[in-house]
């Protein structure tokens, strides 16, 4: 049981390049903020800070659309170039409309154009720029939990998290792409509620709902806040990656 969560949103996170080192980024944010990393914390990441940090910016000038990108451009009134990366980011193309492209990423999500974007993403002198997805986000957090354990002696729980939409609900929230060091998702089946009924189906997407809560410190648009601190989380549950999220297909019956 968690009593309490404080989040911290970090300051003076510059803008992020390829190559830059994001633990190194990350103690300076920390340390802006008067905390040091402690047992039990869980540093919640932008993914787009994550994709640039990896070089996943690609300039629009550099993609050839093919036939089947410039078909589904017209069908959707999309940007011919964004909707070759998108094919190239995907297996399925799931649902397409003017103006919507849903499918299924190369990783399992299902969502809008592969979550690939152009927001918060500064263009080159090669003109229009957009963000890929990391390769790997599981790794990626895996990666920076490492490092700064490395740093600190402590390794907090890492959530790289991006914005998704949801089937039925309007708006978005964040949700965790790639998780190290926690129950991304926690099975409560089996256990007995407050009546002594048995729990069949509850399973608690913990990453995401500190995703979640974490998003509404960031913010959406220009605030320039890629780095949350969650303090207060606790659980007993086996770790398991943000893979763990996924539905698996044959039990999605809404694609």
């Amino acid at each position: 049981m968690t009593p309490s969560l404080v989040l911290y949103a970090l300051p003076g996170v510059a803008e992020v390049r390829a190559g830059d080192d994001l633990a190194a980024i990350a103690d300076t944010a920390l340390q802006c903020a008067g905390l040091v990393p402690a047992a039990g914390d869980v540093l919640v990441l932008a993914q787009k800070i994550v994709s640039k940090a990896e070089g996943r910016c690609v300039p629009l000038s550099s993609v050839e659309p093919g036939a089947e990108a410039l078909e589904l451009a017209r069908q959707t009134a999309k940007d011919p170039r964004m909707v070759e990366l998108v094919l190239r980011e995907s297996s399925a193309v799931l649902r397409q409309r003017p103006g919507v492209l849903i499918v299924r990423h190369r990783l399992g999500y299902v969502m809008a154009n592969a979550g690939i974007d152009q927001s918060n993403v500064e263009q080159g002198s090669s003109g229009e720029c957009a963000l890929l997805l990391p390769e790997n986000p599981d790794r990626s957090a895996q990666q920076l939990r490492a490092r700064l354990g490395m740093l600190y002696g402590v390794s907090p729980a890492v959530i790289v998290s991006d914005s998704f939409g949801r089937p039925w609900r309007m708006g978005s929230t964040n949700i965790a792409l790639g998780t190290a060091g926690l129950a991304a998702l926690i099975d409560r089946r089996g256990e007995a509620d407050r009546f002594g009924r048995i729990l069949h189906v509850t399973q608690v997407a913990a990453a995401d709902a500190l995703a979640g809560a974490a998003g509404l410190a960031m913010g959406e648009g220009a605030e320039g806040v890629p780095m949350v601190l969650i303090r207060g989380w606790t659980h007993s549950a086996p770790e398991c990656n943000g893979q763990s999220l996924l539905r698996p297909a044959n039990e999605d019956l809404f694609v």
